[in-house]
Parts: C-alpha cells; structure tokens; sequence
C-alpha cells in the first residue's frame, strides 16, 4: 500500500514524498482510515511502530479541510504525551508533515521559561503538543483555554500512569468538551489503563501492532556475563571499536549515566548523559549532537530516553538490566527500526540474572552469550521457567581472550502485517505472543 492509497490529501502526500515516506506502517495503514473517518480509536503500540504518523497525518488533514478555527485562535486539537523530548518530536513531525498547509501548532512542556509558549498561544494554534504538568499550570493562570478542542490525542498512556501522571490526565480531560474525537495510544493495557480508555472512549477502532514480547523479534541480541566493577571497562572496549557506530547507552541511574558518559569522554570517546535532573536546553543539546552524529554514545535513563526516535540507530547498549522485562523490549526496539538492521548489547553482572530470565520468558528467546570478550564471567544461566538458584561460577577477567566486540549475524524480520483495516477494527499481531484481539463488535469497549 502506499500513502495515496489512504485518501490523504495532495498537500500532505507532498510533505511526505519530500520526507521520503512511501509506504505506511502496518499502525497508519490501519489507524488513519477510520481517524479521517471521525471514529475514535485505541491504539496499542510502542514508540517506533510509526504511531506518531498515524495520528498527526489524519489530525492535519481533517483540520485542513474544515477550515479556520471558530471561534479565531482557538486551540483545536490536543496531543498529551508524557515527556518533554517526545513532545518535541511530535511537534518536529507536525512541522514536516504539515507544511503545506496552513495548520498553526505550538509544543508546551516544563523546565523552560513559559513566556514564549504563552506568546505562540496567543497567536493562535490549531493543534497545541503539551505534557501534563505545564499544561495545567497554564490552565489554572487563566493562559489557554480547552473549551473548544475537536481531537484529544493521548500518547504513551502507559507511561503516564508510570510516572505518575493519571490524575493530572483525568483533570485535563474534564476540561475538554465531551463531544469531541478521542484517540489513546499505549504500548502496553494494564487496567487502570483499559479503565481509563473505557471511560473517555465512544465505540473505539481498536488497533495492535507488534506486541511488546514480540518485538524483540527482528533484533540481534547478545548478553555479556560480566562482574559488575567491569562494567565500564567493557563498554569502553566496545565502544572503542570500528564495529559501533553510535549507539544509546542506557544506565538504572542518573548518577551512573553521569559517570559513564565522563569516563567515556576521558578515553576520547565522545559521550553525553541526559536525564530527569537535566536541564532542558542541555538535555535538547545532547539529543541534537546525538542525531547529527557528533557523538557516539548517548548515555541515558529510561524516563529520559522516552520518545527518542533516532533514525539508522544501530546498537543499543544495557549497561544495566532492567528490572521490568517489558523496559528491556522498549529499549532495544529504539533499533532495527523500519525494516532496517538492528543489535542490542546487555551487560549482565550476578544480581541481574533473574531479570534475564523474565526478559528470555517475555519475549519467549534464549538470547546467545557473547564469551569471547576480555571481562567474560562464567555464571551459569538461568533456564526460562528455573528457579531462583543463581549459582555460578567466576572467572578471572583476561585481557588475552578474544576481540570481544559482539559481532554476529544481523537479523530483520518483519512484522506479521495483519490483514487490511475496515471501519470496524484492525490488528496486526506479532507472533511467539499472547494476541489481544478486538471483536468485531464497536460497542464494546476495551
């Protein structure tokens, strides 16, 4: 399928060729039929699968059709995502997508100054990107007003409720009138979530793409048994190496992010950290450096790395293991995005073991350890669906064992792609998973 298959309009189709977008992501082509048809929609897909695409193209579209706002100036749409960088990137991609028309927008987030935002809104903005907290700050100073928004958009809801932000949702939402187009993404349905959905969502095209376990699917991993203390020593051997050309670096802490990306930088590998106690303008710093290739590693944390889309991102590097095997899926799938080829490098010292074992149950692999490295510890692995026994044996580091720079075979498979969308339902189920599938009927809800 192509994009002028979707009935998109000749400006937008323009943006796109001019992007060098041909062909739509099995989440456009499902979701952007029944969003220009007015439907609402619940989507569950994770950052990488194009989503963001799938709801601003048709957004774009019917706002540039229905002509300016009435009353002037006022705010339209509504994106709510969860942090500052995707709300960026979300505005990047309107911007591109949206520059032959005459759709106004503007992004709102903390950590900077609000005058400027506050300016742009004055001015006039079809479709305001906001995060929670700023949003209801300038909501309850009088700033802007929801009481004429058409589309809300709710991104990485999910993530919201991670980091704490539901209530905050819930008070925006009872700011926005009911009549309107409602659209909810998440990568993953835990039930506050599905909750949430069926409270704000009237008779939803439900739409899944590439289920979280599956994910991992189409990108070579290898696990490095390493103690702990050498951690750093074996990214830095990595790292020194031709086969890496930049890769996301992910640390459990800001502390160690810090620490990873100064001892890099002092063995003339060029690093940055970004993280929560970031600055903005330093955290928008690094992530532009990191995009334009003037580094080749970008050390971060989780919550920090949310919303990162990086195009041609080849390595992704897990210092730490996380303790939540779906984090590790969200990780990796930063990589081996499109089609293209992908590798993700975890370090595991002899806590972490146990969540190897939920991230190989998880995403139903056996992923190959790399011993042909300097730091290699002998444990000895835990078996998926094993006990909590973690004996092990350890062997001295040597600087005399192989070259160790994690070389194998890239793989990319593609995703299932389901079948076409009706204005009913879609879905698009990965494979090696518990699939969630929507009946046919659209007064159900999820």
């Amino acid at each position: 399928m192509t994009f002028s298959e979707l009935n998109l309009i000749d400006p937008i189709l323009q943006a796109l060729q001019e992007e060098g977008y041909t062909s739509p992501t099995p989440i456009q082509e499902q979701a952007i039929p029944p969003v220009l048809n007015g439907d609402d929609l619940l989507g569950c897909a994770q950052t990488g699968t194009g989503k963001t695409a799938a709801f601003s193209l048709p957004l774009l579209q019917r706002l540039h059709e229905a002509g300016p706002a009435h009353p002037a100036k006022a705010i339209r749409a509504l994106i709510l995502t969860p942090t500052r960088e995707l709300a960026l990137q979300i505005g990047d991609s309107i911007k591109a997508y949206g520059r032959y028309t005459k759709i106004r927008h503007t992004v709102v987030f903390g950590g900077v100054g609000q005058v400027p935002q506050v300016e742009q809104i004055r001015r006039g903005v079809d479709i305001l990107v906001a995060t929670p907290g700023r949003l209801l700050d300038l909501m309850n100073q009088g700033l802007l007003s929801l009481k004429h928004i058409e589309t809300f958009i709710l991104d990485e809801a999910d993530r919201m409720l991670d980091m704490g932000f539901i209530h905050d949702v819930r008070k925006v939402i009872a700011q926005i009138p009911a009549n309107r187009q409602t659209l909810l993404f998440s990568a993953t349905m835990p039930q506050e979530i599905q909750k949430l959905s069926s409270s704000i969502l009237r008779e939803p095209v439900y739409v899944e793409v590439t289920p979280v376990s599956s994910t991992a699917e189409k990108i070579a991993q290898k696990v490095f048994f390493v103690e702990k203390t050498y951690k750093r020593a074996l990214l830095k051997h990595l790292l020194k190496g031709d086969e890496i050309q930049r890769a996301l670096v992910f640390s459990r802490t800001k502390h160690g992010a810090d620490r990873i990306a100064k001892e890099l930088s002092k063995v003339g590998i060029s690093a940055q950290s970004i993280h929560g106690d970031k600055a903005q303008s330093t955290r928008v710093k690094a992530l532009t450096q990191f995009k334009n290739n003037e580094l080749k590693a970008l050390v971060a944390t989780d919550i920090a790395a949310r919303g990162i889309d990086v195009d041609d991102l080849t390595h992704v590097i897990n210092v730490d293991l996380p303790n939540e095997p779906e984090t590790y899926v969200h990780r990796i799938g930063r990589t081996g995005r499109a089609g293209a080829e992908g590798m993700a490098l975890s370090f595991c010292d002899d806590t972490e073991l146990p969540y190897l074992r939920d991230i190989e149950r998880l995403t139903k692999q056996t992923i190959p350890v790399e011993e042909e490295q300097p730091y290699h510890a002998d444990y000895q692995k835990l078996p998926i669906g094993g006990g909590k026994s973690t004996d092990k044996a350890r062997s001295t580091p040597s600087a005399n064992r192989g070259g160790g720079q994690g070389r194998s075979p890239r793989t990319g498979q593609s995703q299932n792609s389901g079948r076409r969308p009706d204005n009913r339902q879609a879905s698009t189920q990965g494979s090696g998973s518990n699939d969630r599938r929507s009946s046919g009927n659209r007064g159900g809800r999820r």
